[in-house]
């Protein structure tokens, strides 16, 4: 965890913990090596080719995005092996982009529909290599995805379009619980899901090489069987979310937002200059506030406004002195990440260097 800040930082900024951030990164690398599972992490929870590159440099096969243009910003960065897990629906702008992300790198992308195969191959026909086809079902976050059985329906008729189809994923939201049962059932059902998917592709003469799960959640609870491919994301910095459900320590939140105290209204408040244009509007069941104060473990962040935080003290509590710069741990790190330019990286309360967050607002 960040305990140490640079001094004389402007605030509101991102700071992250380089030697937290990197062993989260090898530990969970270490974890998929030693369960027998591909990583390829998802890049949509950092959007920084720097992290981008730790992660490859530690084992992972490739990496996950959410969207065509993080696909594009990251293999301009020189990623070459990149999964959009996400069924894409494609208009004329995106198929053009997807043909000419194509011919660059190794590509993989989600679909959920015979009309969305359909249409990735009408996009990508005449393409110097082939783009590989995942069939995203459904294990319970009802979601995207269709039902595991009719996985092979949509995987034949990506085939019969010309697509190489290779296999069948899937995302379990319904791990993310503080009910440490939760995380369980939920990579057991991503099994179940992921092997009745596997056994329709059969059906239809179609091999499942890649069966593809996972999150931060589930990630070390799957047993050897279907899942073949992880694909966390949240793991390389954790959040409040995390942190609440279980899912990491203290020790293991590597970014914090470093916020000033720039009001006292009241003796059992204060407030901070992050609000929702930086920490983002995420509220979890299982999150008390709007983030995570390390140094105030007790106090309750009761309202985001724009540029504001308000945070309540427990009765009797001493508050902080005006102008005191606070680590903020986010609820939902994904969102900050996607409102910063930059990440300030820090050892020791030294910032040794500041990543741009290059696929920042790469939405489409």
């Amino acid at each position: 965890m960040v305990e140490q800040l640079p001094e004389g930082l402007v605030t509101p900024v991102l700071v992250v913990d380089a030697d937290v951030l990197d062993r989260n990164i090898a530990r969970m690398a270490q974890a998929a090596r030693t369960g027998g599972f591909a990583l390829r992490p998802h890049a949509k929870s950092h959007k920084c080719a720097e992290i981008a590159g730790r992660q490859l440099r530690a084992g992972a096969s490739g990496l996950s995005v959410a969207t065509l243009s993080e696909a594009e910003v990251l293999a301009a960065a020189g990623v070459d092996d990149l999964f959009v897990a996400c069924p894409l629906w494609l208009d004329a702008g995106r198929a053009r982009r997807l043909h000419r992300l194509a011919d660059k790198v190794a590509l993989r992308v989600g679909a959920d529909s015979v009309q969305a195969v359909r249409r990735l191959a009408d996009a990508v026909r005449g393409s110097d290599r082939r783009v590989e086809v995942l069939v995203e079902v459904d294990c319970g976050a009802r979601r995207t995805g269709v039902r595991a059985a009719d996985a092979g329906r949509v995987a034949e008729a990506g085939a019969d379009a010309g697509l190489r189809v290779v296999g069948a994923f899937t995302f379990p939201a319904h791990g993310y619980d503080h009910d440490p049962g939760a995380r369980e059932r939920a990579a057991r059902d991503e099994e179940q899901a992921l092997a009745e998917a596997a056994e329709s592709l059969r059906e239809r003469g179609l091999d499942a090489q890649v069966l593809s799960g996972g999150s931060t959640p589930t990630a070390g609870r799957h047993r050897a069987g279907p899942v073949g491919e992880l694909r966390p994301g949240v793991y390389v910095f954790n959040d409040a979310q995390q942190l609440a459900i279980g899912t990491c320590t203290a020790d293991d939140l590597a970014l914090c937002v470093a916020t000033t105290v720039i009001s006292r209204p009241a003796r059992d408040r204060f407030v901070l200059d992050a609000g929702s244009k930086v920490l983002g509007a995420d509220r979890s069941p299982w999150v008390t506030g709007h983030g995570h104060l390390p140094r105030y473990p007790d106090a309750t962040v009761t309202a985001l406004w724009e540029h504001h935080a308000m945070v309540r003290l427990p009765e009797g509590a001493p508050a902080p002195a005006l102008g005191s710069v606070l680590a903020l741990v986010p609820n939902h790190v994904c969102t900050p990440v996607n409102l910063a330019d930059e990440l300030l990286i820090a050892r020791g309360g030294v910032e040794l260097d500041r990543w741009r967050v290059a696929a920042r607002g790469a939405n489409t």
